[in-house]
C-alpha cells in the first residue's frame, strides 16, 4: 500500500521495513542497556494503549527499559512541565506526542539540546527540524486516512448535500493532515458537496459542537471528525437530539467499531495500526541509540474499514477478538435471518 501524504517538511514517507532490528543490533541494544521515557496526550483512549503495547513489545526484546510513561490529559503545560522534568532524569530517550506546536516547541528542544534522543509520534513542534531537533517522526499516512474517510462518506450523501466537518482546535500534524485530504477529495471527486467546519476545544465538547453546527445548518447530511472519540460524542449527541445521519472518521476504537458493525451512525473509518505503529517508534528509538542512521518520516498505510470488514479489521488493528458486540453485528448483516 502507498503512502498519499508528505511529512511536516515535505518528506518522502520510508516505510517500516527501513527500521526492521537485526539480530546483531538486539544484541547490541541487550548490551547497553538503554533507558527511554514515554510522554504521551493520553493514556485512556484505545488507540494510545496499542501503541504502548508495540512499544513494550518492542523494548522488551531489546531490554530497554522504560523508566516512566507519562499522560498528559491534552494539556502543553503539562506536557511541558513533564519534559523538563524527564530531563533531569537523564534517560537514553524520550517518545513524545506533542500535544500542540509552538507552545511545546522549545521544550521538546530542551530535550534534544540536553543530548536526548528525540523521536515524535504524529506530530512536530513549530520550527523543529529532523536530525537536529529529532530524530525521526513516526506516524500513520493521515493524508489518506482523510480520503478514505471521505470516500466513505460520499457514497452516503445525495448531490448537494451539506457536510459538517469537526476538526481539532490545536495545530496538530496529523488531524490537519486528515481535515485538509477530507476537503480536498470531496473537492474533487463531490464538488456538489458544500462543506461546513468547526473547532472543538475537547473532546468532551466535540457532540455540543455537532449540535451548534447542526443549528446554525439544519440542511447537514453527514459529519466527518477528525479522530474516534469525539466521533463517538457526535454520535451520542446527535442520538440525544433524535437525528441519525453517517458519521466517518479516523481509528478503529472499540465503541466506532460497535457501531460500524451495527449499522449505527459511523459508516466507514480510515484505521490506523497503533500497535506496528508503536514497534515501528521503538526500532528506530534502538537504531538511533545504536548510532545507526533512521530515515525523517516512517510511515504506515491506513486500513479502509466497513461493517462488511469489520471483524478482520478490528483483528489485525488491535490483535485481539473483536467485542462480542461486533462479532453478533456483523453476523446479523450479513444473515438477518441468524439466531
Amino acid at each position: 500500500m502507498t503512502i498519499s501524504g508528505l511529512g511536516p517538511h515535505g518528506e518522502r514517507a520510508a516505510p517500516p521495513e527501513r527500521i526492521a532490528l537485526f539480530p546483531d543490533d538486539i544484541t547490541a541494544a541487550r548490551a547497553r542497556r538503554f533507558r527511554v521515557a514515554i510522554v504521551l496526550h493520553t493514556l485512556s483512549s484505545d488507540w494510545a494503549k496499542q501503541q504502548i503495547a508495540g512499544i513494550m513489545a518492542t523494548f522488551g526484546d531489546c531490554e530497554t527499559a522504560v523508566i516512566e510513561v507519562v499522560d498528559c490529559g491534552f494539556a502543553p503545560e503539562g506536557q511541558v512541565a513533564a519534559l523538563d522534568r524527564l530531563r533531569g532524569e537523564k534517560p537514553d530517550a524520550i517518545i513524545s506526542i506533542p500535544v500542540a506546536n509552538s507552545t511545546v516547541a522549545d521544550a521538546h528542544r530542551r530535550v534534544s539540546r540536553a543530548g536526548i534522543r528525540l523521536l515524535l509520534l504524529d506530530n512536530v513542534p513549530t520550527g523543529l527540524l529532523p536530525g537536529s531537533d529529532y530524530v525521526a517522526l513516526i506516524s500513520a499516512d493521515n493524508f489518506g486516512l482523510g480520503t478514505i474517510a471521505a470516500a466513505f462518506l460520499a457514497d452516503q450523501l445525495v448531490h448537494g448535500a451539506a457536510v459538517g466537518v469537526l476538526s481539532y482546535h490545536s495545530e496538530f500534524f496529523a488531524t490537519n493532515e486528515r481535515e485538509i485530504a477530507f476537503n480536498k477529495w470531496m473537492l474533487m471527486n463531490r464538488p456538489d458537496i458544500r462543506l461546513v467546519v468547526r473547532k472543538f476545544d475537547s473532546i468532551q465538547t466535540a457532540g455540543l459542537d455537532a449540535l451548534t453546527l447542526l443549528s446554525d445548518h439544519d440542511d447537514l447530511a453527514g459529519f466527518f471528525v477528525v479522530w474516534d472519540t469525539p466521533a463517538m460524542e457526535v454520535v451520542k449527541a446527535l442520538e440525544r437530539a433524535g437525528r441519525h445521519l453517517p458519521v466517518t472518521t479516523v481509528d478503529l476504537g472499540r465503541e466506532a467499531a460497535i457501531s460500524l458493525a451495527s449499522n449505527g451512525m459511523i459508516c466507514g473509518v480510515g484505521a490506523q495500526q497503533p500497535y506496528l505503529q508503536g514497534v515501528a517508534v521503538a526500532q528506530t528509538c534502538v537504531l538511533a541509540l545504536l548510532g545507526k542512521q533512521t530515515p525523517d518520516w516512517i510511515a504506515l498505510p491506513g486500513l479502509a474499514v466497513s461493517s462488511a470488514n469489520v471483524v478482520e479489521s478490528f483483528q489485525k488493528v488491535w490483535r485481539k477478538q473483536a467485542p462480542r458486540e461486533v462479532l453478533v453485528s456483523a453476523k446479523l448483516l450479513k444473515n438477518p435471518s441468524a439466531p
